[in-house]
C-alpha cells in the first residue's frame, strides 16, 4: 500500500482541478507580517535546487489605533516598506496562521483515482466546519497510508475456530480549510500594495520546509517546533517535511495604561518577559500532551526553538528542564547559507523562509489556498446531450428561416424587376401590335408570287398624272387584290383611269365615281378594285411614268418640320 501512495504524491497538484498556478518565476518573493514586522525573503530555481539570495526585514509604519483587519492601510504601510528595502517584486507568495486555518486529519479508502480522493475530501471535510460549505476553501496533504487493524466476526459456535486479524489500509490526509474572507483579505492587500499574489501557502507547513532544509531531523525521527512571534506561539509536530500536529495560542499583550496610576512607566504597561516564556512553555507542555494523545505511537524526541523576540534561550532551557528532551534555538543561517547581509534577519524568517522555499521548489506548495485542489466537475452528460440537441434544432430552424427571408427578398425583388418591366412593356403595346401587323404584311409578300414593288411602280406608271388624280390609300386585299381610293379633278379622269387599267392588263371592277371635293380642287373620289392576272408580266423598262409637277416639293427634305409637313 506504502507503493500506491508513492505513486499518487506525484499526482496530487494536478488532477484535482487545481486552478492552473502560473509557472514558477524565476525569482519568488515570499512575504511573511510577523506583527509591526515585514520580513521579505527572496529566492531562485535551480537546477540543483531552490536557492535563497536575499532575505531582508523592516517595520510597518501604521497610523495610531489601526487594526489587522483593514487590508487597505497594511497594503499602503506594506507598499512604503517594499520601496524602503527597494525591492520591486513582480509576484508574491504570502502565507495564512494557523489561528485562521482548521485543521483536519481523515482516513479515507486508498484509491489511485486523485480526483476521487479529492471529492472524498472535500465531503468529508464540510461534514463538521464550524462555518458555511459555501464559505470554505479546502486543500488538503497526503502524509501516508496507515494500517487498522480489523476484527473478524464472531463466531456463533464455540466450537469454530476464530478468523485470524487483519488489517484495513488507509490514507491519512491533513486537511487544511480556511474561510473564503482570509482569501480576499490577502488579495485586497496585495493589491492596494501594487503587488500579484501568484500563492498563499500555510505558515505551519512553510516552517517544516525550513526545518526540512536545515537537516534539523534525521530520517524519520518526529520533533517539536516552538516559533515565538510577538503575539503568538505556534507549537508544531513535524515528521520529514510532514506536519503531523499544529496548535497556536496568543501571547499576552500590553495591558491599557492607567493614567491615575503612579507608576506610569511603560514597563508596567506589558508583560515581564519571564511570564511569557512561562506562558509559551505551559502551552507547548499542553500541545505536546494533546499529541501524544493523539498520535500514541510517534514519540518526540527533541524540541527547536526559533523566532526572534530574545526570549528563545530562556525558553529553550525551560523546556529542556521541564521534559528532559534535548532542546535547541534554531537559526537557519547557518543551515542555509544565507548572503552575509541576510544572516541577522534570519531567526524569526521561518515562515519567508519557507514560502520562498516551497514556491521555488519543482513540487510547489503543498497546501496553496489561492489555487486550492479541487474535485473534477461532474457533468451531466444526458443534460448535455438534450442542450446539444436543442441547439441543434434551434440552429436548424434559424438557418431555415435564414434561409427562406433570403430566397424570399431575391424573388421579391426579381417580382418587382418584372413587374416594371411589364408596365414599361404595357405603354408600347401599341407600337408592339403596329410592328407585328406589319411584319404579318410583310410576310405575305414574301410568301406571294407577286413582285409587289414592281407593282406598286408599274402603277404610278399607269396612273395619270399628278395635277389630274391622286392617291389618298392604297391597300392589297388577302386574294391578291389590289383597292385604291382616288381623288380626281373630274369624272373623265376617272372612266379614263378604268381604261388605263384595262389596258395595262389589270382586271379592274366597275367604278362608281362619287363627288367628293376637298380643299385642292379635287372634286370627285372613288374607289377602284384591281384584280392582278396570273399571267400579268410587268416590264418596266418599256414604261415612262408621267413627269412630276415642276412645283414638286414631296422629296425637299428641307421643308418638313416635326408634327407634319
Amino acid at each position: 500500500m506504502a507503493d500506491s501512495v508513492t505513486s499518487l504524491r506525484p499526482r496530487l497538484h494536478l488532477p484535482f482541478k487545481r486552478e492552473k498556478r502560473p509557472r514558477t518565476p524565476t525569482t519568488v518573493t515570499a512575504i511573511d507580517l510577523d506583527g509591526l514586522t515585514l520580513r521579505v525573503c527572496q529566492a531562485v530555481s535551480r537546477s540543483s535546487g531552490p536557492a535563497i539570495t536575499r532575505l531582508a526585514s523592516t517595520q510597518l509604519e501604521l497610523p495610531p489605533e489601526t487594526t489587522s483587519a483593514d487590508p487597505l492601510i497594511i497594503g499602503q504601510a506594506l507598499r512604503s516598506a517594499l520601496d524602503r528595502l527597494r525591492i520591486k517584486p513582480s509576484s508574491v507568495v504570502m502565507g495564512v496562521p494557523r489561528a485562521l486555518v482548521v485543521l483536519r486529519t481523515l482516513l479515507l479508502p486508498p484509491t489511485q483515482n486523485p480526483g476521487e480522493l479529492a471529492s472524498l475530501v472535500h465531503f468529508q471535510a464540510g461534514r463538521d466546519l464550524p462555518f458555511r460549505p459555501e464559505d470554505a476553501v479546502i486543500d488538503f496533504q497526503v502524509r501516508r497510508t496507515v494500517s487498522l487493524p480489523q476484527r473478524p466476526p464472531t463466531s456463533s459456535s464455540p466450537q469454530e475456530t476464530p478468523a485470524p486479524e487483519t488489517s484495513l489500509s488507509r490514507l491519512e490526509v491533513l486537511v487544511a480549510v480556511v474561510k473564503r474572507e482570509t482569501i480576499e483579505f490577502h488579495q485586497q492587500l496585495a493589491e492596494k500594495a501594487g503587488l500579484k499574489l501568484a500563492a498563499l501557502g500555510f505558515l505551519p507547513h512553510a516552517h517544516a520546509r525550513c526545518i526540512q532544509a536545515c537537516h534539523v531531523a534525521d530520517a524519520d525521527e518526529a520533533f517539536a517546533l516552538v516559533s515565538l512571534r510577538p503575539d503568538e506561539v505556534t507549537i508544531e509536530v513535524l515528521s520529514r517535511d510532514a506536519l503531523l500536529f499544529s496548535r497556536a495560542t496568543n501571547l499576552p499583550q500590553e495591558s491599557p495604561r492607567n493614567p491615575d496610576s503612579p507608576d506610569p512607566s511603560p514597563s508596567a504597561t506589558r508583560p515581564d518577559p519571564l511570564s511569557l516564556v512561562q506562558h509559551a512553555t505551559r502551552e507547548t507542555l499542553r500541545s505536546l500532551h494533546a499529541f501524544s494523545g493523539s498520535e500514541p505511537d510517534t514519540a518526540v524526541s527533541k524540541i527547536v526553538v526559533a523566532g526572534a523576540t530574545g526570549l528563545e534561550s530562556q525558553l529553550s532551557s525551560l523546556l529542556a528542564d521541564r521534559l528532559g528532551l534535548p532542546t535547541t534555538s534554531l537559526n537557519p543561517a547557518d543551515a542555509l547559507q544565507l548572503p552575509p547581509d541576510s544572516q541577522a534577519d534570519a531567526a524569526g524568517a521561518l515562515g519567508a523562509l519557507g514560502l520562498a522555499l516551497g514556491l521555488a521548489d519543482s513540487t510547489g506548495l503543498p497546501f496553496d489556498f489561492l489555487n486550492p485542489k479541487r474535485p473534477p466537475v461532474q457533468r451531466d452528460t444526458r443534460r448535455l446531450k438534450i442542450l446539444i440537441s436543442v441547439f441543434g434544432v434551434v440552429a436548424l430552424i434559424l438557418g431555415t428561416l435564414a434561409i427562406r427571408s433570403s430566397l424570399v427578398r431575391r424573388e421579391t425583388a426579381r417580382l418587382d424587376q418584372l413587374t416594371a418591366d411589364l408596365a414599361a412593356a404595357d405603354k408600347k403595346r401599341p407600337t408592339y401590335r403596329r410592328t407585328l401587323l406589319q411584319a404579318a404584311a410583310v410576310d405575305d409578300w414574301i410568301k406571294s408570287d407577286r413582285d409587289w414593288t414592281a407593282l406598286y411602280a408599274h402603277l404610278s406608271a399607269v396612273l395619270p398624272p399628278a395635277e389630274d388624280i391622286y392617291l389618298k390609300s392604297i391597300v392589297v386585299t388577302g386574294q391578291g387584290g389590289i383597292r385604291l381610293s382616288v381623288q380626281a379633278r373630274s369624272g373623265e379622269i376617272i372612266a379614263r383611269l378604268d381604261r388605263q387599267l384595262r389596258n395595262a392588263g389589270y382586271e379592274v371592277k366597275p367604278i362608281a365615281i362619287t363627288p367628293g371635293s376637298d380643299r385642292f380642287g379635287y372634286d370627285f373620289t372613288s374607289n377602284v378594285e384591281l384584280i392582278v392576272p396570273p399571267k400579268l408580266k410587268v416590264d418596266l423598262s418599256n414604261i415612262k411614268p408621267p413627269p412630276r409637277p415642276s412645283d414638286d416639293a414631296s422629296l425637299d427634305p428641307t421643308l418638313f418640320r416635326k408634327g407634319g409637313a
